[in-house]
């Protein structure tokens, strides 16, 4: 363990933290609504964290190259989802027409 140790636990945490919230009240909001950006925003956001927790194990586990790379390529992946749920359009809308019983 060298000196960045404590501050990579601590911004590994708030990342996963506040990413994780973020994460959580899209994918309130995409059950609520039915929103496909939404969900997409949920799914990116997961992969954001999970990308950030992967890369925290793998510098605590020693291998900072290893940790790099996986927390690298796992949120590219997670802010591509992000990106793409910026561009994802509303849900198909169905109408109902009621007609009045003579």
């Amino acid at each position: 363990m060298n000196d960045y140790t404590t501050i990579i636990v601590l911004a590994s945490t708030a990342t996963f933290a506040t990413g994780g919230l973020v994460a959580w009240f899209a994918y309130r909001a995409c059950r609520r609504t039915g929103s496909h950006a939404l969900r997409a925003l949920a799914i990116g956001f997961t992969l954001v964290v999970v990308g950030s927790a992967i890369g925290g194990l793998a510098h605590l586990g020693g291998d900072i190259a290893l940790g790099v790379a996986l927390q690298s390529g796992v949120t590219a992946i997670g802010f591509a989802t992000v990106l793409y749920s910026l561009f994802v359009g509303p849900p198909p809308t169905t109408t109902t027409v009621a007609r009045w019983a003579e």
